[in-house]
């Protein structure tokens, strides 16, 4: 997501550090996959704030599918969650599908919010139901 013109770090008043990364939205706050645009930036704050695991969270989230990408690539521990039910019939679906597959090959967990969640997130993305937890 994008947030209007806010970039940098912020710190929230509950003490949780915020980095705001400057992406441009195509559409409301959602911003584009740029697959290579982030990893300078990611890998900049994975070393700086010594961050040992990555957690994707939601699979409509391009940064978080770039995020895992990336954090696997330079050996970080990776764990994806999941919240939605998608289909698998319109050009949409399938794309995102195909997304989700991809970025999910290599994580070494996936959390779900509900054994309904864990039977599609299975299905779409061709996990071993081991992999992924409720």
């Amino acid at each position: 997501h994008a947030y209007g013109n806010r970039s940098g770090v912020r710190w929230l008043t509950s003490g949780v550090k915020v980095y705001y990364a400057p992406r441009r939205p195509v559409h409301a706050q959602a911003t584009a996959p740029s697959m290579w645009g982030a990893v300078a930036l990611l890998r900049c704050v994975l070393l700086r704030e010594r961050i040992t695991v990555v957690h994707g969270h939601q699979a409509f989230s391009a940064m978080a599918h770039e995020a895992l990408l990336h954090a696997r690539t330079l050996g970080y521990k990776t764990v994806f969650t999941d919240h939605s039910l998608v289909g698998f019939a319109d050009m949409a679906s399938i794309a995102l599908n195909k997304a989700l597959k991809l970025t999910l090959a290599d994580v070494h967990a996936v959390i779900c919010v509900s054994h309904t969640s864990k039977e599609n997130t299975v299905l779409r993305a061709c996990l071993p139901p081991d992999l992924v937890y409720v």
